[in-house]
Formats: structure tokens, sequence, C-alpha cells
């Protein structure tokens, strides 16, 4: 059963934008923005029509550790006072296998723009206990964050580097229509 495009509103307390990156070259630092939205218009059983964007607050970082965050917000990262936040924007949208596609688009980070693709994952859909359809949706992929001049890095005194330069993203969005 083939469904039309339908305009989906992310319920953002079912949601998130999560990051990993490794530290000191031996473990993963995760992290995620609180606040974020995203316009989906879409068929959930077929993505290739599909028109996505995401906006993320970059100032909504959260490591856990107010001292990392403000370190992120800050120049020497994500320079949120000039850039408070970021963007992607898909451009094509290919199915791999059911309900698998990757999703490519141009993603925005600190005034960069590069074309970045991620795997998309179509959860499931359903109605919840009040009447509304809801879909889910999952995506994951790496950019490079030197890539969008986020530069900032450490030696170590062993060799190597304190922050790694692959950041693995994460999303999980819960979509009511």
């Amino acid at each position: 059963m083939t469904m039309t495009k339908t305009k989906w509103n992310v319920d953002s307390s079912h949601s998130s934008v999560d990051f990993a990156v490794k530290h000191m070259m031996i473990a993963n630092v995760k992290g995620t923005f609180n606040s974020f939205e995203a316009s989906i218009d879409a068929d959930p059983t077929d993505l290739t029509t599909a028109d996505i964007a995401f906006t993320v607050d970059v100032a909504s970082i959260d490591t856990r550790n107010s001292d990392r965050d403000n370190h992120l917000r800050s120049a020497d990262f994500f320079d949120v006072e000039n850039h408070s936040t970021l963007t992607f924007n898909a451009t094509e949208i290919v199915k791999t296998d059911e309900g698998e596609y990757d999703v490519t688009g141009e993603l925005t980070i600190r005034g960069t723009t590069r074309t970045e693709t991620f795997t998309v994952v179509f959860e499931g859909q359903g109605k919840d206990p009040w009447g509304n359809e809801r879909v889910g949706f999952s995506a994951e992929g790496k950019i490079k964050r030197s890539d969008y001049g986020l530069t900032y890095n450490a030696v170590l005194e062993t060799g190597g580097v304190l922050i790694g330069d692959q950041i693995k993203i994460s999303l999980q969005v819960e979509a009511t229509k």
C-alpha cells in the first residue's frame, strides 16, 4: 500500500540527536543536542521522494560536563556566537534495502557546507493510545570535524591527539502526523 507524502512533526521528547568522538585515542565521549527541529514531508513507507530538513541549536550541546560544553560552544569549536545552528537538508534519497535508505544532503556546521550521507532506517508506524499516527526512524553516519573547521586539538605526551577527528552521529526520530 503506497501512501501519499504527509507532513510529520518531530516529537522531540521521544527523539534524540547524539554524537560520539574518541578521547585520548582510547575511549569514546558521547554527547547530545537537546534542542532541534525537523521538517519531514514523506511517505514513511517510501522515503525516496521525501523532503527532509534538520536544524540543531548548537548551544544546546550536552556532554554531561559544563566546562567541556562551554568550551565546545566557544570559538575553539562551534563558535555559537557566530554560528548558532547546524543544518542538514536532504538532496538525494536512495533505497538500499527494505526500509533502509542512504540519505545524502548538505550539512552546514560553523558556516561550512559539505555533502554527507547518512544511513536511515524506517523503524515502524502505528497509532498511539490517543489516536495519533506515529512513525519512527533512526539514522547513523560519520563525519570528520576537521572538514568543518573544528580543528582544535592537543598532542598527547604519549603520541596521538586528545580529540579524534571522526564524529559518529546517531539520530532517533519519532514523529506524528
